[in-house]
């Protein structure tokens, strides 16, 4: 995780600390690098905080590890997990820019509780970034990722696929919330392993490359393989079925 350890917003369902976050280490990227090339790591997948302190939400400093990861360890794919940068087509330009293999943004939830869950943040305008960075660099996959257990219905979570796939993402995990401590949302039921097998096949048959979709799986569950298997995937179509 890059760009510190606050973030500027608050989402009912993480532990990262929210607040007011001081200063910009612009030697971070080198140290990402150098980091990634003592572990010898084949797929890297760099995240951060919201940095909505930032004018370009934290995009350059993205940018610059993306780079530096691909210079110091030639043949790694480098997947990034980025906040929304408040849509700003300026900051999604200047990660492609740096031509990650994988650009993912979590949608995490349903258009209906985003209110709830996702207060500072907007149901289609996370769409719109995952749309815009598929657009930017057709080259690099796209990726989104949601929990279930807050609330939703079986219904709403395969709209969610679908309009995802109409964005054009390729790749997406489905996994179940748990709740970190007693001051975030509470987990309104786990669902059943049959549950997420009926998503995954909902969501291969709407064209995805692959869907990762279990009670543990994470953004970066088997996120090499994922990626693998989605560069090798004949194209697939942007609509539902």
């Amino acid at each position: 995780m890059i760009l510190g350890d606050v973030c500027t917003r608050a989402c009912a369902f993480c532990a990262v600390t929210s607040g007011r976050p001081t200063g910009l280490d612009l030697e971070e990227p080198g140290r990402v690098a150098e980091a990634v090339a003592e572990m010898g790591l084949k797929h890297a997948v760099i995240t951060s905080v919201d940095r909505d302190d930032l004018p370009d939400g934290g995009a350059e400093i993205f940018a610059r590890t993306i780079e530096a990861i691909h210079d110091r360890v030639p043949g790694c794919q480098v997947e990034v997990l980025t906040p929304d940068f408040q849509g700003s087509e300026a900051s999604i330009a200047t990660v492609m820019a740096a031509e990650p293999e994988v650009f993912n943004h979590n949608i995490e939830t349903v258009s209906r509780l985003f209110p709830r869950v996702r207060p500072k943040s907007l149901y289609p305008r996370s769409l719109t970034v995952l749309r815009r960075a598929g657009e930017m660099r057709p080259l690099s996959q796209t990726k989104s990722g949601l929990m279930v257990g807050l609330g939703e219905t079986m219904d709403e979570v395969k709209q969610v696929l679908v309009d995802l796939r109409q964005h054009g993402v390729k790749l997406v995990t489905i996994g179940q919330y748990l709740r970190p401590s007693l001051k975030h949302i509470r987990c309104d039921r786990f669902w059943r392993p049959e549950e997420f097998s009926e998503l995954r096949e909902y969501g291969m048959s709407l064209g995805f490359a692959h869907v990762e979709s279990g009670p543990l799986v994470r953004s970066s569950y088997h996120a090499h393989q994922q990626a693998v298997v989605g560069a090798a995937a004949a194209p697939v179509r942007a609509g539902g079925p």
